[in-house]
């Protein structure tokens, strides 16, 4: 059964140096808060896994916190380059980011295979692209059946999973909807997960087109209200698409970089920032 216990104190015994970790949203439920605990708890070496790393992983880029990106996109949506991303790739500051790239069904199809219990996945989707060339982890394997050459890549198993999600009740179990992306299936492949969520209630009632994670497959609940901002929970919060725009100011040097993280992460407990670039 899943433990319902502080942000930070989730963090302090989820989250290791040195482990692979996957914070899953897509445009919607993004962890935010999490990633700042993250963050201000100051883990290192880690190797982030997301299939569209926006915002909250140019942050913990930016501040240190990532060895390794595992990925099929990476961007500020609607805006741009992530220019923290840009900087640890292309100046290895604050420190050299090796890559790994795969296509959304690649990633996709990793997570199911983690959560399936399998060690590969099999699609066609890399068919015609270099990704074979630069990316070590996808490999042509021939149809037993048919004798079709496929691609095969390795099921994603993080060692902790990051969600964020509308509710959960007493007992841990989690209920999200809107756009889930692939957060169900990120939680059941890792060995370890930490759910945020709006809040917590005695019972689940049934929302159209809801995802129920049950509790034995959650490790912590942490109630983090606002923790997916600026991207948005349907029903409780909306997206802040000023601070995307604000973003791409504020992360392209360096110096304005470090000190907004000071002030608006580092030393402002576990809440979520405010919108804008001044007080975002």
């Amino acid at each position: 059964m899943a433990e319902i216990v502080p942000l930070a104190e989730a963090v302090a015994a989820l989250v290791h140096d040195g482990d692979t970790v996957a914070l899953e949203g897509f445009t919607h439920l993004i962890p935010f808060a999490a990633g700042h605990e993250i963050v201000r708890q100051g883990r290192r070496g880690l190797t982030l896994v997301r299939m569209t790393p926006d915002v909250v992983y140019d942050q913990l880029i930016g501040m240190g916190c990532a060895d390794r990106l595992v990925f099929s996109w990476g961007g500020n949506p609607g805006v741009g380059s992530l220019h923290r991303f840009r900087d640890a790739v292309e100046n290895a500051w604050p420190g050299p980011l090796a890559l790994e790239e795969h296509s959304h069904a690649g990633m996709a199809n990793r997570y199911v295979a983690g959560a399936s219990g399998l060690p590969f996945a099999v699609l066609r989707g890399y068919t015609g692209t270099d990704l074979v060339e630069h990316t070590a982890t996808i490999r042509p394997i021939t149809c037993p059946f048919t004798g079709e050459t496929l691609t095969a890549v390795p099921a994603l198993r993080p060692d902790v999973t990051v969600i964020h999600a509308q509710r959960a009740d007493r007992n841990g179990t989690v209920a999200m909807w809107g756009i889930t992306g692939v957060q169900k299936e990120a939680v059941l492949a890792a060995q370890r997960s930490l759910v945020t969520v709006e809040e917590v209630v005695d019972a689940l009632d049934p929302v159209p087109g809801q995802v129920v994670l049950p509790s034995w497959a959650v490790t912590a609940v942490a109630v983090a209200p606002g923790g997916a901002h600026p991207s948005y929970t349907q029903g409780y919060s909306l997206r802040d698409n000023d601070f995307y725009r604000a973003w791409d100011a504020i992360s392209r040097d360096r110096d304005t970089f470090l000190a907004w993280m000071d002030e608006h992460v580092l030393h402002a407990g576990a809440q979520p920032a405010a919108a804008g670039a001044d007080g975002a």
